[in-house]
């Protein structure tokens, strides 16, 4: 294990960063219990002259748990569900992969 991989496992495990939730690969498979940061910048999306800012939910996962995540996968968050709308992005060292997601009703 490397000492950046250390670092991500010791963000994942912190409570005040980290979250339980359940995976589940295209939105139906039986899922599985993994950790996750949840973070929701907001966005700024142009039209024609104008700006709107659009509310993000962007969810990072350790690629140890969650080896190949795909749009329509969904995940729960305490009694939130998500579904990943964009292809997911892996970062540079391959250790966590970034998703956009948007809550289902």
């Amino acid at each position: 294990m490397t000492a950046f991989a250390a670092a991500i496992d010791v963000l994942f495990a912190d409570p005040n960063v980290a979250r339980d939730a359940v995976w589940r690969a295209g939105g139906s498979a039986e899922g599985i219990a993994i950790r996750l940061i949840r973070k929701a910048p907001d966005q700024t999306v142009g039209f024609g002259e104008s700006r709107a800012i659009l509310p993000t939910a962007l969810i990072d996962v350790r690629r140890s748990e969650v080896a190949s995540p795909a749009i329509g996968d969904t995940l729960d968050i305490e009694d939130e569900t998500f579904e990943i709308i964009a292809s997911p992005m892996i970062d540079g060292l391959g250790l966590v992969w970034t998703c956009e997601a948007a809550a289902k009703p």
